[in-house]
C-alpha cells in the first residue's frame, strides 16, 4: 500500500509522508493490530493535495481530511474469524484506504478549490506470537486507553488513531472516515448501500444526495446515545467492542466508538462493509473489489469546492 501510494504521489505531484517502526510510537491502535505481522509491519501514510494557487490563497481554502481503513488482510487475529470461509474475502479489508487513495489521485487533474489530506491506516491483522490479545489495554493516539475484547474488531483501532491525529495536527473543516468496518452494516443494508453516520444532518443530506446521483448510495444511520454505555470498561477509558451492552447494533456501536476521537469536527463515518466488495458480477459491479466511495467522494468534493 505504501509503495503504491508513493508511486501515485510521484505521478500526480502529491505530497506524501510514510511512517513506520519507531515513528509510530504514538499510534497505539495501529501498532497493536499491525505488530501481529512485523515484517513489513504497519504503515501510516499521509498524502496531501493543494490546488495550484498562491500559498496564501490556498491556506484559506476548506480542508477535507479522509481517513481510510487499510487492513491488508484480516484473519481476525487471536479472535480468529469463524466460519473460516469468511476469511477468504479479507484481502478487500483495505478498501477504505484504497478508495481514499484513488480519490486524491484524481484531484490534481480536477483542481477542486479545497485542500485534501488522506490518511491511510495500513496493517495486517495476523495470528502470531506478537499479536494483541483479548484483555490487553492499549493507548490510542491522543491518550485514550482502550480495553481489547475481540481482536477481530481491529478496524476501529486503526481508524481511531487516524481520526485523533487529524484533530490534533490537521485542523480539518471536514473529517471523514471510510472502512469495511462491520458485518452488522451488511446485515442491515445489504450490498447496495453504505452506512453513513453523522450528527451533522445537513452534511449527511449532502452525501445522501451525491450518493444518489453518483450511483454510490448511502443511508443515514442513527448514532444512538442509549447504546453509549456499551463502551464502558472497568480497566480503561473504553472497551472497543461494545462488550458491556447487548444491543445487537454492531455498526452503530462501532460508530459511537469512533465518535470519541473526532472532537467537534464536522464528521462523517462511512461503513462500506457491504458495497466495498461484490461476490458476483452484479449490475455495474464486477466480482471483487468495487472501488465504492471514489465517485461519492469526488462528486462531493467538487460540490463543496
Amino acid at each position: 500500500m505504501a509503495q503504491e501510494a508513493k508511486k501515485i504521489a510521484d505521478e500526480k505531484g502529491l505530497a506524501i509522508k510514510v511512517l513506520s517502526g519507531k515513528e509510530l510510537n504514538k499510534f497505539g491502535g495501529l501498532r497493536a493490530v499491525g505488530n501481529s505481522s512485523p515484517n513489513p509491519g504497519p504503515r501510516f501514510i499521509e498524502l496531501s493535495y493543494i490546488p495550484r494557487l498562491k500559498a496564501t490563497a490556498a491556506a484559506t481554502l476548506p480542508h477535507i481530511v479522509i481517513v481510510g481503513k487499510g487492513i491488508t488482510f484480516d484473519t481476525g487475529g487471536v479472535s480468529l474469524k469463524r466460519p473460516y470461509e469468511s476469511m477468504t474475502a479479507m484481502k478487500s479489508d483495505m478498501a477504505g484506504a484504497a478508495a481514499a487513495l484513488a480519490t486524491i489521485s484524481a484531484l490534481p487533474e480536477l483542481q477542486p478549490l479545497v485542500r485534501v489530506t488522506v490518511l491511510m491506516m495500513c496493517a495486517e491483522n495476523a495470528l502470531s506470537g506478537t499479536a494483541q490479545r483479548p484483555s490487553d489495554v492499549i493507548t490510542q493516539y491522543g491518550g485514550t486507553t482502550v480495553e481489547i475484547i475481540n481482536t477481530d474488531a481491529e478496524g476501529r483501532l486503526v481508524l481511531a488513531d487516524g481520526l485523533a491525529y487529524a484533530v490534533e495536527n490537521l485542523e480539518p473543516d471536514y473529517l471523514i472516515d471510510i472502512a469495511t468496518l462491520t458485518g452488522s452494516a451488511t446485515l442491515g443494508l445489504g450490498r447496495q448501500y453504505g452506512a453513513l453516520y453523522s450528527r451533522d444532518k445537513k452534511l449527511a443530506q449532502q452525501f445522501v444526495a451525491v450518493g444518489e446521483s453518483s450511483g454510490e448510495r448511502v443511508w443515514h444511520m442513527p448514532l444512538v446515545d442509549d447504546y453509549m454505555d456499551s463502551l464502558e470498561s472497568d480497566v480503561a477509558d473504553l472497551n472497543h467492542a461494545a462488550d458491556k451492552g447487548d444491543y445487537s447494533a454492531g455498526s452503530v456501536t462501532a460508530a459511537l466508538y469512533l465518535e470519541h476521537f473526532v472532537g467537534d469536527s464536522r464528521w462523517v463515518h462511512l461503513d462500506i462493509a457491504g458495497p466495498g466488495r461484490s461476490e458476483t458480477d452484479s449490475g455495474e459491479n464486477v466480482k471483487g473489489g468495487t472501488g465504492f466511495g471514489v465517485r461519492l467522494f469526488i462528486d462531493w468534493i467538487l460540490s463543496v469546492s
